[in-house]
This record gives C-alpha cells, sequence and structure tokens, in this order.
C-alpha cells in the first residue's frame, strides 16, 4: 500500500490502533473502517503484504499509555483514543460473544432428545465445522464452542412421545421419580378432592383464572408445591401471569423485595400479574412476613405460600386475613394407589396381579432382547401403606426398588417383589412434630384416652410420642398434672404413682424409662376419675375475675398480729384456736360478702 509508511511513526503520522502501523491523519479514519471491519487480527496492509496474521494480543490489567489522535491540520482531539489492546479486545469480547451465543452446540440434554447428528443436521442447528488448520489464533483446542459432537453410541435417547418411558433413563437421571413425574393438570393431581374437586370454591376460580393469595397448609409429600404449580400453570395460560418461586429456607428479604419490585413493574408497563410461591413459609419470622403485608394487600402478588405447621402459630395473623388458608389433608392409601399406578405406567412397568406369580411367565428368548419389568401388586400396595400419606416418599422408594433390581440386569425378566419395596422403603420415622402442632394433638389425645379410662388408646398414644423423639420427662409431667385434675380424691395414691414415675424416667432415662411412663399411664386409666376439686378451684378463679368492685378485706379475727399495734386495731381478736375445741369451732372464715357460698356447687352465672 503506497499510503503506508514503513519508517518510525513521524510526527506528523497517525498509528493505527489495531496494526499499530502508522498512517498519514488524511488516511487514518477511512483505514480504521476498512481495518475493524475486516478480520479480527487482520489488517488489510498486513495481508497485502502476505505476512502471516498477527497474534491476538492478551487482555492484561496494565495497559499501555493512550496514543494522541491528530486531525488533518495537525491539531490533537479532545479526546485519547486507545491502544491497540484495549480496542482490540473490545471487538473481539464482542465478536466472540456472538460466536458464543449463535455457534454453541447443543446442551447434553438436549442431544437426549435428538438422534445422532449428521453432516446435514449440524448445518441446519448452526454447529459450526471447522476444516484442520481453520482455528483462529489465540483459540486452543479445548475451546468448548468447537469440541465435536459425542459419538451416537454415548447417548441415551429419550422418547418424546407419550409411550412410556425407558426404565435405564431413570437409573442415571438427577432427578427423583416424584419430581419427574409431578402433575401438571388437575385430572392427574390424586387424593384431594375436598380443596379441588368438582364444584369447589378453588376449581372455579382455576376455571376463571381469578387466584387469591393462598396458604396451602398440610404434612410433607401431600400435594402442596405440586398444587401451586397446577394453579401457576392455569393461571398463565392467558400470558398474563408470571410465575416466581422462592423457598424462605434460602431466600432473604432481599430477595423478596426484588421480586416485588419486579412484579410492580411488569403490573405497570405489561400489566401482567405476579404469583409469587414460597415454600415453608412459616421459616419467614414474624417481620419478614410482614414485608408482603402492603403489597398483597393492594394485588401487586397473589400470594401463594406453603407451610407444614399450623398457620395459626406460624403466620403473622395480618398476613392470614389476607390469605384464604387450604387445609390438603394426608393421602389416603386409596390416593396413594392411584398415584402409584400412574407412576408404573408411565415407565411402562406391568403389574403381576394377586393371583399371577412370577414363575408362571415366560423366560424370554436369551438373544438380548430388550428388558421386561414386572412389579407384584402385592409391593405397589405395601408402598401405600408404608409411606404414610406421603407421595414423595412413596415414589422415590418405588424408584430406588426398580433402580436395584434392574440396575444388574442387562437383558431378560426382572420382578420387583414386596421384599425389595419394603428393603427399598423402610419406616425409619414417624410423622411426629416435636415443636408443631402433632405434638399438641398427641398429648391431648392421651390426656382424653385416660380420662375416658381407654387404657389401649392410652398406651397407643404415649407409644407415638415417645417413638417419634418425645422428651419423657414432658409427658411425665403431665401424667402429674393429670393424676390431681382428672384423677383427684378418688384415688388419692395416684398422685404419688405420678411423681414416683418422672423421678424415675430422670434417673435412668430412655428407652428403659417407656415401661415406667406406660405403666404410670394405665394406673391413670384404671383408677376412678374426680374432678371435684379441680372444679371448685376453676370456680374460686371464676369468682376473683368476675368481682365487682373492690376485693372484699379478710376478717379481723383472721388476721395476723404479729405486733402490739395490730393486736391494739383488733387483729385476731375472737378467734377460736380449732385444737382448743372437741370439735370444729363455729366461727367465719369467708368474707362476709361471700358468706354462705359453696364453690362445689357454685357456678359462675351466680
Amino acid at each position: 500500500m503506497e499510503d503506508e509508511v514503513t519508517a518510525p511513526p513521524l510526527p506528523e503520522s497517525v498509528q493505527c490502533p489495531v496494526c499499530s502501523k502508522g498512517f498519514k491523519p488524511s488516511k487514518i479514519n477511512a483505514h480504521l473502517d476498512r481495518c475493524l471491519q475486516d478480520d479480527v487480527g487482520r489488517c488489510p496492509s498486513t495481508m497485502d503484504e502476505g505476512r502471516p496474521p498477527l497474534k491476538k494480543p492478551r487482555v492484561t490489567t496494565a495497559s499501555p499509555p493512550p496514543v494522541p489522535v491528530t486531525t488533518a491540520n495537525g491539531t490533537p482531539t479532545r479526546g485519547l483514543r486507545s491502544t491497540s489492546s484495549t480496542v482490540f479486545s473490545l471487538f473481539q469480547n464482542k465478536k466472540q460473544n456472538v460466536s458464543v451465543q449463535g455457534e454453541r452446540s447443543p446442551s447434553f440434554s438436549e442431544e437426549l432428545q435428538q438422534p445422532p447428528p449428521s453432516s446435514s443436521s449440524a448445518v441446519s442447528r448452526g454447529v459450526k465445522r471447522t476444516a484442520p488448520g481453520d482455528i483462529e489464533p489465540g483459540q486452543t483446542d479445548a475451546d468448548p464452542t468447537m469440541l465435536p459432537s459425542p459419538p451416537s453410541s454415548q447417548l441415551t435417547l429419550v422418547k418424546t412421545s407419550t409411550e412410556a418411558v425407558p426404565y435405564r433413563t431413570f437409573l442415571t437421571t438427577d432427578k427423583p421419580l416424584a419430581e419427574t413425574l409431578r402433575p401438571k393438570t388437575l385430572e392427574e393431581y390424586f387424593g384431594q378432592n375436598k380443596v379441588v374437586g368438582e364444584h369447589t370454591l378453588l376449581r372455579s376460580l382455576l376455571e376463571s383464572q381469578d387466584i387469591p393469595s393462598l396458604i396451602l397448609w398440610g404434612p410433607p409429600g401431600c400435594g402442596k408445591t405440586t398444587l401451586a404449580h397446577i394453579i401457576a400453570s392455569k393461571s398463565k395460560q392467558k400470558g398474563t401471569v408470571r410465575f416466581v418461586k422462592l423457598s424462605a429456607t434460602s431466600a432473604s428479604t432481599s430477595d423478596v423485595r426484588e421480586v416485588i419490585k419486579q412484579a410492580q413493574n411488569e403490573l405497570r408497563l405489561c400489566k401482567r400479574r405476579t404469583i409469587m410461591f414460597i415454600d415453608e413459609i412459616h421459616r419467614f419470622n414474624k417481620s419478614q412476613q410482614d414485608t408482603f403485608l402492603p403489597h398483597v394487600e393492594c394485588g401487586t402478588v397473589t400470594l401463594i405460600g406453603a407451610t407444614t405447621e399450623n398457620p395459626s402459630f406460624q403466620v403473622n395473623s395480618a398476613l392470614l386475613s389476607r390469605c384464604r388458608v387450604l387445609v390438603l389433608e394426608k393421602l389416603s392409601v386409596e390416593a396413594m394407589g392411584s398415584i402409584l399406578q400412574r407412576a408404573v405406567v408411565s415407565l411402562g412397568v406391568h403389574v403381576l396381579g394377586d393371583g399371577e406369580q412370577a414363575g408362571d411367565l415366560e423366560e424370554p428368548p436369551d438373544d438380548g432382547a430388550q428388558l421386561q419389568v414386572y412389579i407384584e401388586q402385592r409391593a405397589l400396595d405395601t408402598v401405600a401403606h408404608l409411606c404414610d400419606g406421603d407421595a414423595r416418599a412413596g415414589l422415590n422408594g418405588l424408584q430406588m426398588a426398580l433402580q436395584a433390581r434392574v440396575g444388574g440386569a442387562p437383558s431378560g425378566r426382572v420382578v420387583v417383589q414386596e421384599k425389595h419395596v419394603k428393603e427399598g422403603l423402610q419406616r425409619s420415622h414417624i410423622l411426629y412434630d416435636k415443636a408443631g402442632e402433632e405434638h399438641f394433638n398427641c398429648i391431648s389425645a392421651l390426656h382424653k384416652s385416660m380420662r375416658g379410662s381407654h387404657e389401649n388408646a392410652s398406651l397407643y398414644w404415649l407409644a407415638r410420642m415417645l417413638e417419634g423423639g418425645e422428651d419423657p420427662l414432658y409427658v411425665a409431667r403431665r401424667l402429674v398434672r393429670f393424676a390431681s385434675e382428672d384423677v383427684g380424691l378418688a384415688d388419692p395414691l395416684a398422685l404419688p404413682q405420678a411423681v414416683s414415675a418422672y423421678q424415675a424416667c430422670h434417673f435412668i432415662g430412655m428407652p428403659e424409662c417407656e415401661v415406667i411412663l406406660a405403666q404410670c399411664a394405665v394406673y391413670l386409666a384404671r383408677a376412678p376419675k374426680s374432678v371435684e376439686v379441680y372444679k371448685a378451684y376453676s370456680n374460686v378463679k371464676a369468682s376473683l375475675r368476675t368481682h365487682k368492685g373492690p376485693l372484699p378485706s379478710v376478717p379481723l379475727h383472721l388476721r395476723n398480729a404479729s405486733t402490739k399495734l395490730m393486736r391494739e386495731l383488733g387483729y385476731a381478736k375472737g378467734y377460736k384456736y380449732n385444737p382448743a375445741f372437741s370439735s370444729p369451732a363455729e366461727q367465719e372464715y369467708l368474707p362476709e360478702e361471700l358468706r354462705g357460698v359453696d364453690f362445689f356447687t357454685w357456678t359462675p352465672s351466680e
């Protein structure tokens, strides 16, 4: 190029920030346009000379000093043009970003759902194919955008049709079976007909796509999260609702405020409402729950909270008044059976009836045929009973049993029996929360069973609490209270029996003290009952609380005369010392206003 200056730049020349060559000030702008539009790192001057392309410089933190740019008349411009390294990295990053977005190979999960790529399909998907020696300078062989696709033998094809999903897919999947088969419509949602059944309020609201703020309360695995997703899916059909999911175990108040801010912008600019689902909302404290109040009140967000704890204790009363509480019950055995049947149909597993035996099946030919998986109906029934109404535990236990049986069988026939699911789904705990509602429910059931003299029920509820991890001293204290409140004077030995049981539990602890508590519970259940003292004392308390005006003074003859002044004022004057009499002395012991009152028969209305 005749305009190029090969000698060191003269004062009247300007250096190109891309190719570092000197040019006349009148030519520099046209050169920059051509130089930047060409391949990165290849200057037109260097290509004309046939020299190899310049190596892409590394982007470093320390940049060379800026080079001043002068105009045609030699006066410097106001700004300083960046050096070649800075400008080079700027355009290089932009081009690489576009390349990554447009030429990135599909993810591995996408390849699992597609046939092995061919030469024609690669072009249609936009995958860049490079010939040997066509790698640009600065690009290594480990560039993820240039890696070849894995061979077809390494891909696991997943059927996208409505056919059953292959068994082996669930042997290597990262998701549990409960998450993979999560229902997406109300027709697939079992066990909560009282809440979302036909002609229910929530079902009508779903059909009209007008969902209020809700608090979903129920035990684990009853379908709270699934119902929230179904509600969101139903509401998003018209495209006027967005769904945001947060978990109170990991989200903070700042995360909630950010979602609320986005909801305000969506509602103002796009007229789109936001449904915010908060899982385990009881994990938020009272001040964190107050963050929702004004936004739920004005309709900025529709709140759906899921909790396993009683909302009366764990959710603010102000927030409860703005939401409707839906109680989801523990799944019945019949509902669990329907859920498990849907799972085995989706997996393509054959169910053996009660009359069928594994030995009645014909052996498949040993020629590498497809694996056939069977499961006994008794095994499904066992899962439905052992999961204790927890669909998540039941489906994941079924998956574990299938994985254990299918994993080592390349082909042939595999039968999952009842013993296999029992091993995969052992009941290692009982649903019991020492700090939650179940704690109060069980102790109330124990108290009322002993009051009703039902010794079998008393033992059952006692065992429910102890096996669930309840503190035995807490149970012993409740037995001491019961001995005085419900047995009372009908059996004066009941109280010493309960106190002895408490002391014994304190001495030896669990599990040895469980039989001591059982003995005391049975004794109290069989003992005669009398609430005479309990009711009389309750009447006295009611009399004190309902008394109008100042409380009556203690009579003078009952007062303590410990000083000379008190005796002179009449304290203890006229008091009759009962041991000095052969029979109880006749004198008044109640204040004048209460003379003649019998608290054993008195009622507060009197």
